[in-house]
């Protein structure tokens, strides 16, 4: 992004539309993000969603979930302190283990996910709901890559 002296920062034109270059795949991701979140927690879908798009650095993203979230009546106290979870005592434990894994599942600092993370997570969901919860984290981290990647306009679509 360039700034000019007594300008707004200029945000860089949106690579592609992605939806019409690419249809089949975008179809196929919204049937996959549909059905990872099947079975959870909406609120929970939204809190991974937005964890996912801050580590990622998707404005596209984090402007559409947070606004979903507030319309499925998130707080917004919770919104705000996301970025800083692990000291805010506005989530549950179950809440805790899936922004954990979430976190690392996306950020993969060393190549895997530690088995404590893993088994923490375990211990609050249900295998099938743990499957759907991972499928999520990657769904989501998939749409970050795509619109970080394409420039998706925040606000758009």
């Amino acid at each position: 992004m360039t700034t000019t002296a007594h300008a707004r920062p200029v945000r860089p034109a949106q690579r592609m539309n992605f939806t019409k270059a690419a249809p089949k795949v975008f179809k196929a991701m919204i049937a996959l993000d549909a059905a990872a979140a099947e079975g959870l927690d909406p609120a929970l879908v939204g809190l991974v969603q937005i964890r996912a798009s801050q580590l990622n650095h998707c404005a596209y993203c984090l402007d559409m979930h947070t606004r979903e979230a507030r319309a499925a009546g998130e707080s917004e106290e919770r919104i705000h302190l996301l970025a800083a979870w692990e000291e805010a005592a506005l989530y549950t434990d179950k809440e805790r283990a899936a922004l954990t894994l979430t976190e690392a599942v996306t950020v993969l600092t060393d190549g895997f996910v530690p088995d404590a993370v893993y088994e923490r997570a375990a211990h609050h969901f249900e295998e099938e709901e743990l499957a759907h919860l991972i499928a999520l984290v990657l769904t989501i981290n998939a749409w970050n890559r795509i619109a970080v990647t394409t420039r998706k306009t925040p606000g758009t679509e």
